[in-house]
């Protein structure tokens, strides 16, 4: 189970995580409507509420929040949100997939466009990026919550694809519907699993020079920063 180092790039997109916790509750919040929307407000029969649900409980998201949010969902006066992929070609032929969860397209291709006149890049036909990139689960387990060889075990035996080592953690990569599982495998057995989410595994990465990746990471950052835009990736190598 080897390949291409995913650290560097999970790192970088954490600590853009981290610091945008406002954010994550406001994407939290749309996923817990649309789940409801598409599914029903039943936790237990509704695996995509469930998910929105462990996410929120993750990131220390008050009870009453989460049921404000299936409640509203519920309304009629309530937006629907839809789910969009861009891709984009950054600096140095740099693929990028941004995505959007939003109330208003209109708003996000407009905001698209600014970013790309502001920071450069250009927006890609549909699947002109995508076919570099696999969605994948990855979780992440900090070494002194395990075992390497135990948890390299577990994980394997439950359907894991990729286990790879990192500085203070291991990280586990699942097929794209097999998160939940192989997460609730892990819990069942007693490990603490730091962070579980959907990522976009690029199949081939690019080599930047320094102003190359400044430039592209520029663009990176401001597109995090628009509001419908729930997480950006990318297959430009970064120092590990």
């Amino acid at each position: 189970m080897a390949g291409h180092s995913k650290w560097a790039n999970i790192k970088h997109q954490k600590a853009k995580a981290d610091a945008k916790k406002g954010k994550v509750f406001s994407r939290i919040a749309k996923e817990i409507i649309t789940a409801v929307k598409l599914g029903g407000p039943d936790r237990e029969g509704n695996p995509r509420l469930r998910l929105a649900i462990q996410r929120a409980k993750e990131f220390n998201l008050p009870n009453d929040i989460v049921d404000r949010n299936i409640k509203k969902a519920s309304s009629t006066d309530q937006a629907d949100f839809t789910e969009m992929t861009y891709e984009l070609y950054g600096h140095g032929g740099v693929g990028i997939i941004v995505d959007v969860m939003t109330d208003n397209k209109n708003r996000i291709s407009s905001d698209m466009r600014i970013a790309t006149n502001k920071r450069g890049g250009v927006v890609a036909n549909p699947g002109a990026v995508a076919f570099n990139f696999d969605r994948k689960g990855i979780i992440q387990v900090l070494k002194k919550h395990a075992n390497e060889e135990d948890l390299f075990i577990l994980a394997t035996e439950a359907g894991a694809e990729d286990f790879e080592v990192a500085e203070d953690r291991f990280i586990i990569t699942t097929g794209e519907n097999d998160l939940l599982k192989i997460k609730d495998v892990l819990q069942k057995s007693n490990v603490t699993v730091e962070e579980a989410e959907e990522d976009m595994i690029a199949k081939n990465y690019i080599d930047c020079d320094a102003e190359t990746q400044k430039a592209n990471l520029a663009l990176v950052e401001w597109l995090e920063a628009l509001d419908d835009v729930d997480a950006v990736y990318h297959n430009m190598n970064l120092p590990e």
